[in-house]
């Protein structure tokens, strides 16, 4: 019988893909074969706000800046841990731009924004599960970044080298199932084949229970999905491995967002995560 999971109210930012395109290549996905459809972008994108807030989430909004045509990846932009903001500074010149639009919003908020010192790419690659931060690194973000979110945060974070270059950030590898907050089991959904050998001896120490995932679920972009403890936002072309998720207990709520794996991102790409 399979454990009774419970959600729990999330806040979310996310950005309108108002300029949303491929103009460049900076991930192996973003081929530009496929033009990008972008009134079906906006009603793909607006389809997930829509899950958000069905599901009883809050969702907050950035303005979309012309010129930044990855600014809906709002993920990328921060980490957001008991409010407080380490913002990040992107690896690639053509996303530097959206350093200052998100912490506009976040000031504007009311928020202090740390903004790194090494390239760091937000919950792209930093997750926080457990009472730990997992960090992965490889291709965007740096160790150095890792040890300066530490400092930061008091939390302690631990180092996941990822080994994929289409599994280029942590969150197209790994997403939390559930945070351990609210007395659930701190548990991940990940593919192990995206990690070191190292890495994966340490996610398998830290989550005896985790979901396992194949590089087929991964490429299908099933694990840059978002879960709130018992509802997890999923992309469609991920059935396989939302039927595991669901032999597990958790609600799968597939949507497609196609569009946006033409950039190379998806569900958790789309969100930011503000946790107070």
């Amino acid at each position: 019988m399979p454990t009774q999971r419970v959600p729990r109210v999330r806040r979310y930012l996310v950005c309108e893909p108002r300029y949303f395109d491929v103009q460049y290549a900076i991930n192996p996905w973003m081929t530009g074969e496929a033009p990008v459809d972008r009134d079906r972008a906006l009603a793909q994108w607006q389809g997930l706000v829509n899950t958000y807030l069905d599901l009883g989430h809050t969702v907050d909004h950035v303005r979309p800046e012309p010129g930044l045509p990855d600014m809906v990846f709002a993920a990328n932009s921060a980490l957001v841990l008991d409010g407080r903001i380490f913002a990040s500074r992107f690896h690639a010149p053509q996303r530097q731009g959206e350093e200052p639009a998100f912490e506009a919003w976040f000031k504007a908020a009311g928020h202090t924004v740390h903004r790194s010192e090494s390239v760091c790419e937000g919950e792209g690659d930093l997750v926080p599960v457990g009472g730990f931060v997992l960090a992965g690194t490889g291709f965007r973000t740096t160790p150095a970044a890792h040890r300066e979110a530490q400092e930061f945060f008091g939390t302690p974070v631990v180092g996941l080298t990822l080994v994929d270059p289409y599994l280029y950030h942590l969150d197209t590898a790994l997403f939390v199932l559930d945070d351990g907050h609210g007395g659930g089991e701190a548990n991940v959904c990940y593919v192990p084949d995206a990690f070191s050998p190292g890495s994966r001896e340490v996610l398998e120490r830290m989550f005896p229970h985790a979901v396992t995932a194949t590089r087929e679920d991964a490429m299908a972009f099933g694990l840059n999905s978002v879960s709130d403890g018992r509802n997890v936002v999923v992309p469609l072309q991920a059935g396989a491995l939302a039927d595991r998720l669901a032999e597990h207990g958790y609600h799968p709520v597939p949507v497609d967002l196609s569009e946006f794996h033409k950039a190379g991102g998806s569900v958790k790409c789309c969100t930011l995560e503000i946790r107070p």
